[in-house]
């Protein structure tokens, strides 16, 4: 079931492709105000007045449920109509055109570059290990309505071995270090997402959620 909310909140399309953290994020949504619909109908993605992509998992298997389900279109649909858009973690690495895990794999081709790997031990820049688990800091800049509603840092969690390496640095909206530093947030247009999860990361997750809500319905 979904979570309640208020009925004049803005209804957000939480896409359901498998993904096991989705009821942890509509709740996360709901304590924002918004009205979160966890939905696989690819109708319901390109109605909604906001799409949220969130995910746990491997590139591939995200990929293929999407395109099962014909949700790969549907969100693209959405984006190119304008709509806003969250993506976390898994819902920002499908955003470019391809990922490295388990060999080569097209994203959603929406952002020019890549999703790799992080450096092995030994390796320039290598992480401490990976992957990349718990909190960190990011450092958001730009001057994307969100980010605008947000602290010049915040700290958040992160699950994942892969990172995203645009191709259009204009595109980074925040860094965190982890060997090196990393994009941590990409924002152009309509178009917000994160590598690591809000619906995790207690106060400055609700922070930004709360953000995110400020922006959908402005």
């Amino acid at each position: 079931m979904t979570p309640s909310a208020s009925s004049s909140a803005p209804r957000i399309a939480v896409v359901d492709y498998g993904s096991g953290n989705l009821r942890s994020v509509a709740r996360a949504l709901a304590r924002s105000g918004l009205t979160p619909e966890v939905t696989a109908d690819p109708g319901a993605v390109r109605a909604a007045d906001g799409v949220v992509l969130p995910g746990v998992g491997a590139f591939a298997d995200a990929m293929a449920h999407l395109a099962e389900k014909g949700l790969d279109q549907a969100v693209r649909d959405a984006i190119e109509s304008g709509r806003p858009y969250l993506g976390l973690c898994l819902g920002l690495q499908v955003l470019f055109e391809q990922s490295d895990e388990h060999g080569v794999t097209p994203g959603l081709g929406l952002l020019s570059g890549r999703v790799e790997r992080f450096p092995e031990p030994g390796q320039p820049d290598a992480p401490p290990r990976v992957p990349h688990i718990g909190w960190n800091t990011v450092r958001f800049s730009g001057d994307h309505p969100l980010t605008r509603r947000l602290p010049a840092e915040d700290y958040y969690y992160f699950v994942h071995a892969y990172r995203p390496v645009p191709r259009d640095t204009a595109i980074v909206a925040g860094v965190v270090e982890y060997g090196a530093p990393f994009t941590a947030a990409v924002a152009v247009d309509n178009v917000f997402a994160v590598q690591f999860h809000p619906e995790k990361s207690q106060s400055s997750g609700r922070r930004l959620l709360d953000a995110f809500a400020a922006w959908i319905t402005s």
